[in-house]
């Protein structure tokens, strides 16, 4: 065993598992076989993505002003730091000691005692001989490099984000602008109506109905003002600053603002390799496999060395004469012979945080293949819905016309211009929410492909550097 002990030391071999990356608990391909060829989404900027320059110049603010990737970026420190103790425990303390005494004995006694000491020594320095502090050590850098990947993972949720709620505050603008354009409107037949009524050519049941809408526009459009209002509040908050009014989005500019109709989606083995969520998880699930090998190691001996060579004398000035060497070397090796069942608690611990964590990976795993599924069945039938949408609102516009126009002619009732006028502006609505949803469905799919992470970033930052990494 002390021989085993001695290679494992050499050869700098831990006791921990072999790690084995559990198989993907989902299918090969997505439902329906939806997948698409050509470069990963994830391989996209989100500069080409996102092409309208307004929406562009907002998500960098984003990244340099937010809190939550602020956080992220200094969890990352953090976890360097902490990396980067482990590692030195690796590596023996050297320290420089200095003393000196002076001493006085009262009454008859009286007399003067002195001494001095400089020595350079090594205190409890653990031989790592089974590999529990390199096991230690790993599982720092994993959780290190875990850190790394949440941090990507804000990055490209904080981009999605932004631009989903930039998207939305266009589409709402839209909708308030049709709001008032119907409050007018309405404001339009009211008066008419109210003209009529006055004239004797109108009955009090349609001026009461012409008020009746008037009211419910207003409604409507205080309803709109005020949802634009709380759209860019959500957009200032993610931004982390307020934003000037020429940065704001023009009123249904939605389609204009991507770059891309279509995104490839590939295969799912691919997620594995593209969304952070999936590589954090597996960098968890390998701290805990590192773990393990720290918590057999501790069933074995361990050996401390304490150690220190310096100088001694009675006097300061003979410090440094020859014959004042000192040196002193305490080994101490500990053996565990009965913890009460504490290392194999330990152990057991350490296993069943293990099996947590594969659970927790391949959970990652299938909500990221749920995700994209998701996306891509709502893909399959957008651009259908926004077409029928299209066609629906174009005919209830061409059937409003036509019913202005009879009702002018006196040949159609005020019930009908109503009617006619409800349905145009439903039908509008629901272009534009449709339009919207078709926007978000690409954004979404984006993230969820693992696309938005800037590539003049390292995803794999070195955990030795000191250097600092922002938004």
């Amino acid at each position: 065993m002390f021989l085993c002990g001695i290679v494992a030391f050499l050869g700098g071999c831990t006791l921990a598992p072999k790690y084995e990356r559990p198989a993907a608990p989902v299918a090969p391909v997505y439902p329906n076989g939806a997948a698409s060829a050509g470069a990963s989404a994830a391989e996209i900027k989100w500069q080409q993505m996102f092409v309208d320059t307004k929406l562009r110049a907002v998500i960098q603010m984003a990244l340099d002003n937010n809190r939550d990737l602020r956080v992220a970026a200094l969890n990352i420190e953090k976890a360097r730091a902490q990396y980067r103790i482990q590692r030195a425990a690796l590596i023996p303390d050297v320290n420089v000691t200095a003393s000196g005494t002076e001493q006085r004995q009262p009454g008859g006694l009286a007399f003067f005692d002195s001494s001095y000491s400089l020595g350079v020594g090594v205190s409890a320095y653990e031989l790592d001989l089974f590999g529990r502090v390199r096991s230690l050590k790993d599982a720092a850098l994993q959780s290190y490099l875990s850190t790394v990947e949440t941090r990507r993972a804000t990055h490209i949720s904080l981009v999605a984000e932004v631009a989903s709620a930039y998207v939305t505050l266009a589409a709402d603008q839209e909708l308030l602008r049709l709001a008032d354009d119907t409050l007018r409107t309405r404001q339009q037949a009211y008066d008419i109506q109210d003209r009529r009524y006055a004239a004797g050519t109108s009955s009090l049941l349609e001026l009461r109905q012409a008020d009746g809408e008037l009211e419910d526009a207003k409604s409507t459009a205080l309803a709109a003002s005020s949802q634009v209002a709380l759209d860019r509040n959500a957009l200032e908050l993610l931004v982390g600053t307020p934003l000037a009014p020429d940065m704001l989005p023009v009123a249904g500019a939605t389609t204009a603002m991507l770059g891309r109709d279509e995104l490839p989606a590939g295969l799912p083995s691919d997620l594995l390799r593209n969304r952070p969520d999936i590589l954090a998880a597996e960098h968890d699930l390998m701290s805990a496999n590192a773990n393990i090998g720290a918590a057999r190691a501790a069933f074995f001996p361990s050996i401390s060395l304490t150690g220190n060579v310096g100088r001694a004398s009675l006097e300061l000035k003979d410090l440094f004469d020859g014959g004042n060497h000192t040196w002193s070397f305490s080994p101490q090796i500990n053996l565990p012979i009965f913890t009460g069942g504490r290392l194999k608690a330990d152990l057991d611990v350490a296993r069943t945080e293990r099996d947590i964590a594969v659970a927790q990976y391949e959970k990652s795993i299938q909500t990221a293949f749920r995700e994209v599924a998701d996306g891509l069945a709502q893909r399959a039938v957008m651009d259908a819905r926004l077409d029928a949408q299209r066609r629906r609102s174009d005919a209830a516009a061409i059937s409003n016309d036509l019913v202005q126009r009879r009702y002018r002619e006196k040949v159609a009732g005020y019930l009908e211009v109503l009617d006619a006028q409800r349905t145009a502006y439903a039908a509008r609505q629901s272009f534009i929410q449709t339009d919207l949803a078709r926007q978000m469905n690409l954004i979404t799919l984006y993230k969820v492909l693992g696309g938005g992470w800037d590539p003049g970033l390292s995803n794999r930052a070195d955990p030795d550097t000191s250097a600092k990494r922002t938004g």
